[in-house]
């Protein structure tokens, strides 16, 4: 399993994944570190079932005071929960969004192809804060650009991504640079 590492601006720090596509599915597993707003670490196993669609995403955060974990689970009908507890504020949700993760924009791209055609998608996302692991609701547009070119709106943010064949982000601006070619 070949390795993407990032340079993520907006933590002053780095992030490895080691991802695996196949049959419509993601799995992967990886690490970052960062120094903003406070050094910590983070550690994440994210599964994705058919169409990439989130099955689970399980987070560890580690800062001088404080470990924190989060085992986020989608039920495959638009449910989630944190830990065990319910999370209606995210029911109808496909996606999971980790915070600083430039991993987890690749599957609503892969999804639907934004990195390879034309089309203009929005999303309901269960977007979970690094590194206090709270999780809310935020909701994201896509858009292609071009190949490999796709812009990404949240609220009042707007960047314009480069994604690879394969849907792995190259560039995104403001937020992390890719270091390494998988």
């Amino acid at each position: 399993m070949p390795a993407i590492t990032w340079e993520v601006f907006a933590s002053r720090g780095f992030e490895t994944a080691w991802p695996e596509l196949g049959g419509g599915a993601l799995r992967a597993r990886g690490r970052a570190v960062g120094f903003a707003p406070e050094p910590y670490w983070v550690t994440y196993e994210l599964d994705t079932a058919d169409r990439f669609v989130t099955r689970r995403l399980r987070v560890t955060t580690e800062s001088a005071d404080e470990v924190r974990a989060l085992d986020l689970l989608h039920d495959g009908q638009g449910r989630w929960t944190a830990n065990g507890e319910p999370l209606p504020a995210v029911d109808g949700a496909l996606d999971c969004d980790l915070g600083l993760c430039p991993l987890t924009n690749t599957m609503p791209v892969l999804r639907h192809g934004l990195h390879r055609a034309p089309g203009e998608r929005e999303f309901l996302m269960a977007w979970v804060s690094v590194p206090d692991l709270a999780v809310r609701p935020s909701r994201q547009t896509y858009t292609h650009l071009g190949p490999g070119r796709v812009r990404f709106t949240s609220g009042d943010f707007r960047s314009d991504l480069a994604f690879d064949e394969e849907g792995y982000v190259v560039d995104y601006p403001s937020l992390a640079t890719r270091l390494t070619t998988p």
